[in-house]
Parts: structure tokens; sequence; C-alpha cells
């Protein structure tokens, strides 16, 4: 091998020559977990590969706080994601396992890149792309950081695999796609569209208003003055974002949780009125759901009527620019942080459950480019494909089985609150669908490709 060619993968596994335009057979936009493995699978199939990853990080939400895996039925996770659960287990010095560390996982991510030899593009974001005859010919990337038409690169490629969370290659590639939630009679299910039922919602009688029983005081913050729509009808609404919050109680590791640059102590009065209609109130379980991880940390996730989602603060994200997202992102980091200051330190909140928060605190050697604090909002949903098939809830219940199977599922109906709402005078959280009891179902090999006349040359 020639020495200088050498000398790159050995120092620079994840750089790719500065050159104005790149050109391999498969260009893989978004650095996820998905991302990676298609990526790496390209590779080893011979292909020259190129990865994209708008941020700095690869693993998606995998590294950035979702340790606990929400498996369903782990029979039905085999192939490469299998392989990443047991390479989990061998850090941890067993045969397989299912919750971690976020830099764990990022580490195992990116020795599948250095594996595979794949090279990276960090820190760039597509701006447009351009088609001929129904195929992609190029994508035209900027720097995330500092976007200038100075610096822009362009790859061309065979192949292109839109693996981001926003979709948006495929949206610019213009490939049909929805936002929000089609009405139960578009596909012919009961749980789609606005649904009012009674996971993670508030008791009865919470006063939504700021002088209780005065309307004309106005909602309190976090609740949409928009009237309840009929059940199963449909609307632009998405599901809530969140942060899945990794924090330890290891004093020696600890940072502790102080007051955010930001802080508005008046976005949780809600809480305080959920807190007071439970006593004793318990932290887990009814204000966050603290899911233990190794090494004394946690996956904290939304549980309760009011949490860590932020309910109605994310419809502009799936479509908006990268300014808009920029705003959303920071007012939910905004919000959570605030959150746990609030939890911990408003002499309004029970004793108990202030000194049980003050336990927590961020651990020092996690996001350590990142104030310690996580690099990836929970995207739950944002552009959905309209593609050559769309799965339901007929796939999800059995009712409706594929001849083109290329994996499995293995998990409930789960979509979090996308409204919080006045009905019938009191608060209540609107959207929240948790439902199971079926076996692992087929996923379509059409579901994850468009249709045929929209671009030949995207999955």
């Amino acid at each position: 091998m020639n020495l200088k060619i050498f000398l790159f993968f050995l120092f620079a596994p994840f750089g790719f020559a500065q050159t104005p335009v790149h050109q391999v057979d498969i260009c893989v936009y978004g650095g996820t977990s998905s991302g990676v493995i298609a990526a790496c699978t390209a590779a080893k199939l011979g292909k020259s590969v190129l990865l994209i990853e708008p941020g700095r990080h690869l693993g998606g939400l995998s590294s950035g706080g979702l340790g606990q895996t929400d498996i369903g039925n782990k029979y039905a996770i085999t192939g490469l994601a299998r392989d990443f659960y047991r390479r989990i287990g061998k850090h941890y010095g067993r045969l397989e396992q299912w919750t971690f560390e976020p830099h764990v996982a990022e580490q195992i991510f990116t020795d599948y890149i250095r594996e595979a030899k794949v090279p990276v593009l960090f820190s760039h974001r597509i701006v447009s792309a351009k088609k001929q005859n129904g195929l992609i010919q190029e994508i035209v990337l900027e720097n995330s950081t500092k976007p200038t038409s100075a610096t822009n690169q362009t790859v061309r490629a065979r192949q292109f695999i839109d693996c981001s969370y926003e979709g948006d290659l495929m949206a610019r590639a213009g490939v049909s796609y929805t936002v929000g939630r089609e009405a139960n009679n578009r596909y012919g299910e009961t749980y789609n569209g606005v649904q009012l039922l009674d996971k993670h919602q508030f008791p009865d009688n919470i006063d939504p208003y700021r002088i209780p029983g005065n309307p004309e005081s106005g909602l309190l913050w976090g609740i949409s003055d928009k009237p309840l729509q009929p059940n199963g009808s449909g609307d632009a609404s998405v599901q809530a974002y969140n942060f899945r919050l990794c924090l330890t109680d290891s004093v020696p590791n600890r940072i502790p949780i102080t007051r955010p640059a930001r802080y508005d102590s008046t976005r949780y009065e809600l809480l305080l009125r959920q807190i007071q209609k439970r006593t004793p109130a318990k932290l887990d379980w009814e204000l966050m759901h603290i899911q233990p991880m190794p090494h004394r940390k946690t996956d904290i996730n939304n549980c309760g009527g009011f949490s860590t989602d932020m309910i109605g603060a994310n419809y502009d994200y799936p479509d908006g620019d990268y300014e808009t997202r920029r705003k959303i992102i920071g007012a939910h980091e905004d919000y959570t942080k605030g959150l746990l200051y609030f939890i911990g330190n408003d002499p309004r909140v029970p004793e108990h459950l202030r000194r049980e928060m003050r336990q927590w605190g961020y651990p020092k050697d996690e996001y350590t480019d990142n104030g310690n604090f996580s690099h990836q909002l929970y995207i739950r949903e944002a552009r959905r494909m309209a593609g050559a098939y769309v799965m339901t809830q007929a796939n999800c219940e059995g009712r409706e089985t594929v001849p083109d199977a290329v994996g499995m599922a293995a998990y409930t109906m789960d979509s979090h609150n996308c409204q919080r709402l006045v009905v019938n005078g009191m608060v209540k959280n609107e959207g929240d669908v948790q439902v199971g009891g079926f076996g692992p179902y087929t996923i379509a090999y059409r579901a994850l490709t468009r249709k045929e006349n929209e671009c030949g040359n995207l999955l």
C-alpha cells in the first residue's frame, strides 16, 4: 500500500479528502445507528461509501442517552442489531446486554466504522439535491457549524440512503411524505389521530388557569387554547420530543444541577398542581421514569402528566429550516435543565422530592464536548415517507402480513402526547397511545422504498 494512503487511514479514519466533489458508490446521510450499520454493511460488500453526519457524534439517540433499550421481544432482534448488543455485553463482561452508557455506545459505533474503513464527513448537512431522469445525481453540503457557500462540498453517488431522523435528503429529493397524524379513516385504523386516553395523563380537576377558576387570567404555560377535536381526526401536530437524560448519583463523577441561564420558574407551575394532587408524590414513575444504567447512571424518560416531554413545542421542527430547528432544540434544553433545577430547588416542591432530585447530577465522563448534556434531542418522529408501502396498525396487530419482509418489530404501538388542552375545565394531555398484546411482526422492504416514479436511487 502507498505510504501516504496507509498513513491517511492510520491517523484519520474518519476523514475524507477535502476536495470539492466526492464520488462514491453509496452515500449514506445521517450517522444514526441505522446510518452507521448501512454504511458499514455497504463497505463490507465492496462498495465505496461516504457517511455524512450533520453533528459531531455517531449513533444518534443510541449514543445520545437512550441506554434502556425498548426491547419488546428480544428474540426478534437478529443480525447486526444483535451483534451490537453482543458487543455491549462484551464491554460489560457478559454475553449480551441491553442497557449501556452513552459513551460506550458511541465507542462501539466508532469501532464499526473503523473496522469497515468507512470515511465519515462530520459537521456537514444537506442544502440541495440535483435530480435528472428521476435519479439523484448529486447533493450539496454545507458546514453545519459555519455555513458558508465558500466551503460547500458536493457528493455524487449511484445510490443514496437517508438515515436521518428528519428525512432531509428524502425531502430535497422530492419524495412524498407526511407530517403529523392521519385520520383513522385514512388507513382504516382506530389508534391514529386525536386520542384522549389515560396514559401519562393529569389527575382530574387540575385547574388550567393562572389564577385558579379565572379564565380571564390566562392559561398556565404550556397549555394550548385549541379545542379538543373528535377522536380519530387527523391534524398536523407531532408527538412530543424530549432529552433522554443521563444523570449520576456517584459523588466523585457528579456535576451539580445548577440554575440554567434562561431559567423561568413559571413554566413549571402546572407541575406543582400535579404534585399537590398526589400525596406523597414520588419522583420516579410520577414526575419522570428513572431507569438505572451501569456505573450508577440513568436513562431518564418522560413519565406522568408533566415531565420531560415538552408537549406542543415541536410542530415546526420536521419541515423547519436549520435555524428554526436550532431554536427548538435550544428551547427543549432550557426546559429540561430548568425542570431538573426546579424540582431540586424550588421551595414550593415538597422537601422529599427536592432532596431526592439533588442526589443526581450530570456525569463528568459523558458528553464531555457538550457541557455533559446530551447532544441528541429525541426526535420521536418527523417527516414520514409515503412510500411504496405504508406500515399501519393492521401490520402491528398481525391482521396484514407482507411478502417482502426484511426485518421484524417487537414493541407496542407507542406514541407520546401531542397536545395539552383544556377539557371540561381541566387540563388534559392528548395523543398518548400505548397498545400492545401482539407478537413480533414483519416489516416490508417496500416501506423503506419511495414510490417508483419519484426517485429511483434513494432508500
